[in-house]
């Protein structure tokens, strides 16, 4: 009987852009402070990017990083994903500049669209992959320039929203590492609650909408808060239960970055003390689908992660989307 293959993480990395943009600087340009966003977002500064940056860039200075990492050549990766939904073009995937730019040769590639829940579902998506023996070697890379989408006179939206990049390597293994438990939901009726209107073929960009300022993404902070502390807190107790564990056994928990209260009512419902949570919004702000692996990044190379330890990987996004995964952190022995 063949035996069970797992997905062990080998490699992390992430990149964001060299620009600062701090709540202050944003207070010059539009109606509010940084005493107002703190107190309800909790971010205290954000990366933007300049020229000669975009996702491309971007993800792939974040999968070099993993792959240096992860001690294994260009040569070695078989599968590209790149969780986005800001791709560089409307086609063809940006995976494939990723994949370009890093010399990997004739490997799939693909890019992944589940908003700010993209790596978690890119996770899902790459650990099913390798645990099916179709691919050995995958390069998850989540990318977003989120700001490319955001009107800058509207203070609930604009001071929300960062611009980075992180990637993981995952690759085959018998021991039991990587992903144990893992779902992806969505729920489409809620698709309006955060959106980008224009630009898509329901929608062209129009000189008209244009003006309305429909191409720049509109959201409903009050449901979204709702849908989004229900979906993380009720798919991180299924992944739980799922690989046998109880939340006590979670070492860590990084979640999506979007809100610093949204990770506490998560956090409350999960009956986890905050100590035990990562966050890095107050120096990121949202950055998408990057934000959970520039976290879970953060979190490795600050010593908050061990080999053998539990991590819960939870996030939510438009469309609307949730996503969660139990990681046993550790490389193969």
């Amino acid at each position: 009987m063949a035996k069970l293959r797992y997905a062990a993480i080998l490699g992390w990395g992430m990149a964001v852009p060299q620009r600062v943009v701090t709540n202050d600087e944003l207070a010059q340009q539009i109606d509010t402070s940084d005493e107002w966003i703190r107190t309800r977002t909790g971010i205290n500064q954000r990366r933007i990017v300049g020229p000669g940056e975009y996702t491309s860039t971007l993800g792939a200075d974040a999968a070099r990083q993993a792959l240096e990492r992860a001690g294994l050549a260009p040569t070695d990766v078989d599968l590209v994903i790149l969780a986005t939904c800001t791709p560089d073009r409307p086609f063809p995937a940006t995976a494939c500049a990723i994949q370009a730019s890093l010399g990997i040769p004739g490997a799939g590639a693909f890019d992944l669209n589940a908003a700010c829940s993209g790596f978690v579902y890119g996770m899902h998506v790459a650990t099913a992959m390798i645990r099916s023996g179709m691919h050995r070697t995958v390069l998850l890379v989540a990318s977003d320039i989120f700001t490319h989408l955001l009107n800058w006179n509207d203070r609930n939206t604009c001071v929300l929203f960062g611009d980075g990049a992180g990637a993981v390597v995952l690759q085959a293994t018998e021991q039991p590492l990587g992903l144990l438990a893992s779902t992806i939901g969505a729920w489409g009726q809620g698709e309006d609650l955060m959106a980008a209107e224009a630009g898509g073929t329901r929608m062209p960009a129009t000189p008209e909408l244009m003006k309305q300022g429909r191409q720049h993404v509109m959201m409903n902070g009050r449901e979204i808060f709702k849908h989004a502390v229900r979906g993380m807190s009720e798919s991180s107790l299924q992944v739980l239960a799922e690989a046998g564990l109880t939340p006590d056994a979670v070492s860590l928990v990084v979640p999506h970055q979007a809100n610093v209260r949204i990770i506490e009512a998560t956090a409350k419902r999960l009956e986890l003390p905050m100590e035990r949570v990562f966050v890095n919004l107050d120096r990121y702000g949202n950055t998408s689908a990057a934000s959970v692996p520039i976290a879970l990044c953060e979190a490795v190379e600050t010593g908050r992660l061990r080999d053998g330890d539990h991590v819960l990987l939870t996030a939510f996004g438009g469309g609307l989307t949730w996503a969660s995964g139990v990681v046993r952190w550790g490389r193969p022995s």
